[in-house]
């Protein structure tokens, strides 16, 4: 279960504490998500609470994912947190209070266990610890600011990173590593993750939603099919027999391969101009 972390490790400067007077947004205000052309950006607008996840972010998360999923002008997703904190994970008292943490079939914080079809960025400033973490290990790119911190605290409260980060940090860097920062629950900086691979740019503080939507502009130039088959193919692959590889990866590579947009490609290319995508 991903815990929230307030003390859990004296490694580092803790967290903030949350201001009693700072009033927790409505419901309606948990998660913000505001469209720029091609690219998304949903932010967990808990600031008081560091972004803790209550069943009103899971909510609204998944519902925000469901929505931008289905909407073809949407081609990339960044993911964020709002007051310079990405997320300290769940709410803990929250959860003691009833609340669900997980939603609209998508898991923890209404994305874990079912990422949108996407391409999805996380831009870090501060703290991604134990669900938080597990949040950004969802997305398939991770930006993040030099003082960035990780980690997946669980075994200090006597809980286990349930929500994908014992399945999916291993996978993402070494695995003593990975294995260390579950074990232990310390905290890890951003320039370790860094240079172990899991985290693509490291940028100034503050820079990180910046950093990350230049990122996703970037990758929305690109044909929607061919994303789409891409992220699904990089994700799929490793659990498919090798003597089947090339046989699913057909499946779905073919229908970009005979799309519209690939004539367009071809055409464009040749013309010396940019490629207008239709997802077709």
């Amino acid at each position: 279960m991903p815990g929230e972390t307030e003390n859990a490790v004296p490694e580092g400067p803790e967290p903030r504490t949350p201001d009693p007077a700072t009033p927790d947004p409505g419901n309606e205000d948990a998660v913000l998500c505001q469209a720029d052309g091609p690219v998304a950006v949903i932010t967990i607008n808990r600031p008081a609470a560091r972004n803790a996840v209550n069943q009103a972010v899971a909510t609204a998360m998944a519902a925000a994912l469901d929505d931008l999923d289905t909407r073809p002008g949407i081609r990339v997703i960044v993911v964020t947190g709002a007051g310079g904190t990405f997320s300290a994970g769940m709410d803990l008292k929250a959860f003691l209070a009833g609340q669900d943490p997980a939603a609209g079939g998508r898991g923890f914080a209404g994305i874990t266990h079912r990422p949108p079809a996407k391409p999805v960025i996380a831009a870090v400033e501060g703290y991604a610890l134990a669900g938080g973490f597990e949040i950004a290990l969802s997305c398939d790119l991770i930006v993040a600011s030099h003082d960035a911190v990780f980690g997946l605290p669980e075994v200090t409260r006597g809980l286990a990173a349930a929500a994908g980060g014992l399945l999916r940090l291993p996978r993402r860097i070494p695995y003593h590593l990975a294995m260390e920062a579950a074990l232990t629950g310390d905290r890890i900086p951003a320039p370790r993750l860094h240079q172990a691979g899991l985290i693509n740019r490291l940028v100034p503080p503050g820079h990180a939603l910046p950093a990350a939507t230049a990122l996703a502009h970037a990758i929305s130039q690109n044909a929607p099919l061919a994303l789409a088959a891409t992220k699904q193919i990089i994700i799929q692959s490793p659990d498919w027999p090798a003597a089947e590889q090339f046989t699913r990866q057909n499946q779905l590579t073919t229908p970009v391969f005979t799309s519209a947009d690939a004539l367009e490609g071809a055409t464009a290319f040749t013309e010396k101009r940019p490629p207008i995508w239709r997802g077709q």
